[in-house]
């Protein structure tokens, strides 16, 4: 059984892969999420994929672990507070207004806002108790 509770500690890691394939396989929705008051939506689309790499791969070598679940657990809080909530408060995504049905999309939102609040939930005990190499954040 240990040997199955074990793999957890590689399948969440890479379960951020998909964000790294939405990231890359389609920018123009990853840069849709970009505020519009920060230029340049499609150089934050790629910088937040290589991002992602790091994290997993930070992860999944044990190397800077605790500083990657940290770090990783600000940025989807920061999205979940920053973009979701926004988004699910009203009908507008970085200054523009959302595509197709704005009650679907308000729904997505939420649902988006309180996914986001799970996983930084998950990266923070991953931080607290999977992580190993403590050096820079202790």
């Amino acid at each position: 059984m240990n040997k199955i509770l074990e793999m957890g500690r590689y399948l969440f890691p890479l379960s951020f892969l998909l964000y790294v394939g939405l990231h890359l396989g389609k920018p123009e929705v990853g840069a849709a999420f970009v505020p519009g008051y920060l230029p340049f939506p499609l150089f934050w689309n790629y910088f937040t994929a290589v991002c992602i790499l790091g994290f997993i791969t930070s992860a999944l070598i044990k190397k800077y672990d605790k500083l990657a679940y940290s770090l990783m657990a600000m940025y989807v809080i920061l999205m979940a507070l920053l973009i979701h909530l926004p988004g699910a408060m009203s009908h507008e995504r970085g200054g523009a207004m959302m595509m197709g049905d704005p009650e679907r999309e308000k729904e997505l939102e939420i649902v988006n806002f309180f996914r986001n609040i799970m996983i930084t939930g998950a990266l923070l005990g991953f931080a607290k108790y999977v992580a190993r190499d403590k050096r820079i954040i202790g």
